[in-house]
């Protein structure tokens, strides 16, 4: 089974899910601000994605300043307790399937790890992007 930490907000999760499902997959959606990963859970999908805790961190958000984690001396683990503290701090969209784990921004980074993806996929802006 799929899984993808999602964001309804968020239009890039919103086209990474709909790839998914106009594949077939089956999901499971996990609407993260809701239901936060447990930490290991979290640095388990950073590490297995190929990414660090700063690059899997929404670096814009307010709470980022805030918290001190855009300096560059902020520590990873400063940043996960940031991420854990305030779940909007983590990047999404995380999709896990049997092939890998991504953060799937841009959207189409999830094709790289479905067993069956789409040929195409036209997102919510218009853009088609390939397979």
């Amino acid at each position: 089974m799929t899984k993808i930490y999602h964001n309804p907000k968020c239009g890039t999760s919103r086209n990474t899910l709909a790839i998914l499902q106009e594949a077939g997959e089956e999901i499971e959606v996990i609407e993260y601000l809701k239901t936060p990963p447990t930490r290991e859970g979290l640095v388990k999908m950073i590490v297995d994605a190929g990414e660090t805790p700063r690059s899997a961190m929404r670096a814009k958000q307010q709470e980022a300043e805030d918290l001190g984690l855009r300096d560059a001396a902020a520590t990873d683990e400063a940043i996960l307790d940031g991420m854990m503290q305030h779940p909007i701090l983590i990047n999404r969209p995380f999709v896990i399937t049997s092939k890998g784990t991504a953060l799937c921004r841009p959207s189409e980074k999830v094709f790289a790890i479905m067993e069956n993806p789409p040929a195409s996929y036209t997102k919510e802006d218009g853009e088609v992007v390939k397979s």
